[in-house]
């Protein structure tokens, strides 16, 4: 499954396919880079990872792809 990652860096909030060392989108707020990140990962079917000016994971959602059911 892809994951789309929303992170900070070098003063600007960035979109990336995680593996990629480049960003495929960049923005001036977290805001716009969620939303931008948000859209492609419904898109895709993906994994979306929202990240803190930290590098923290803040946030995950995933968009498809998930079982039904988790046993346990």
């Amino acid at each position: 499954m892809t994951t789309i990652e929303t992170f900070h860096e070098d003063n600007i909030w960035k979109n990336r396919r995680q593996g990629d060392s480049v960003a495929f989108a960049v923005f001036d707020t977290k805001a716009e880079a969620v939303a931008a990140g948000r859209e492609v990962a419904i898109r895709e079917g993906a994994e979306h990872v929202i990240k803190n000016l930290d590098g923290r994971i803040a946030e995950k959602n995933s968009y498809g792809n998930d079982p039904g059911t988790i046993p346990g």
